[in-house]
């Protein structure tokens, strides 16, 4: 089978588009046919050698931690799922991943794809749409009628955060840049802010109950969101290299955020896709072969919203 994979640490560059053997199953696990996978951050992060220490990934590695695709075979202990249907799923970090024609998941991480949607989009959504749901509703508390600001909301987990936090019926503020502002707008914000004109800690006058920082910024520029919010409220930081701040005299959490991989939540992600109450937007749609440039573009900063890497028929 075809994968795009790295045998040693490094640039973009060290991704190889080459043959490799197919998987086995074990028990517990199952082989799917992938039709998608998708690009995160934290891919470059693994590929460039940062992130060793929390993830030590065996080389060679094939990246991608979203998967979409197709059940092909079982393996053994599993009668609960069927070969031929169609999953989504957030896969092991430090495992292969699905930059490849087939990829081996524990089962217990798969979930039925949205019917709603091309099922190659499908793979914009597990990690980054669980990471704005646990963030947003584990950590934050997000409730109904609360003030949240979302600090970089452009990306791909802030597009999934605003769409959340307005059907959780929240007043949402935003903040991003000149080329994701219309795209913020549109998936509900009530108030955005464009963080490259305007001091974000300055620009709002009101208090809210939530900040969830998704922005890779300062750490002086981070504490200073902490006066924003009110007494009892929360900071939420999902960026890996600086520590959610607190107010411990205005009794302000701050929290840091893991993301995990749930089937559950991300089987209710899946039926809010259906019902049309959240919406999935690729931005760039790729093929695998193509992997390593969509990687030089993240590294250069020029990579603006979700990107899907094809499988199927690579």
């Amino acid at each position: 089978m075809k994968a795009t994979r790295f045998h040693e640490f490094g640039d973009a560059d060290v991704l190889q588009f080459q043959d490799v053997d197919r998987p086995a199953p074990g028990a517990g696990e199952v082989l799917v046919r992938v039709a998608a996978t998708s690009f995160n951050g934290v891919d470059a992060g693994i590929r460039g050698g940062y992130l060793t220490g929390p993830f030590p990934v065996a080389l060679p590695h094939t990246p991608g931690i979203d998967v979409a695709g197709t059940i092909e075979t079982l393996g053994s202990g599993l009668d609960q799922l069927d070969v031929g249907v169609e999953v989504v799923g957030f896969l092991p970090m430090v495992a292969d991943g699905a930059s490849a024609e087939y990829v081996v998941a524990p089962a217990e991480v798969l979930t039925p794809a949205p019917s709603s949607i091309p099922l190659t989009d499908a793979a914009a959504l597990p990690l980054v749409g669980l990471t704005a749901y646990q963030a947003l509703f584990e950590h934050g508390g997000l409730a109904a009628g609360q003030r949240i600001l979302i600090n970089g909301a452009g990306g791909g987990v802030g597009g999934y955060a605003v769409q959340l936090a307005k059907n959780a019926r929240a007043h949402v503020v935003a903040s991003a840049g000149p080329g994701s502002i219309d795209r913020v707008k549109a998936a509900g914000a009530d108030e955005v802010i464009d963080h490259t004109t305007t001091d974000v800690a300055t620009a709002i006058s009101d208090a809210v109950d939530v900040v969830l920082n998704l922005a890779p910024i300062g750490p002086d520029r981070l504490a200073a969101l902490v006066d924003l919010v009110r007494p009892g409220g929360v900071v939420v930081n999902t960026v890996a290299s600086m520590e959610a701040p607190t107010d411990q005299g205005r009794d302000v959490r701050g929290v840091n955020v893991y993301v995990r991989s749930d089937a559950e939540q991300l089987a209710h992600l899946v039926a809010l896709v259906d019902s049309g109450e959240l919406r999935v937007d690729v931005a760039e749609r790729v093929r695998l072969a193509e992997l390593p440039a969509l990687h030089a573009k993240a590294d250069n900063g020029t990579l603006s919203g979700k990107a899907v890497v094809v499988v199927a028929d690579a």
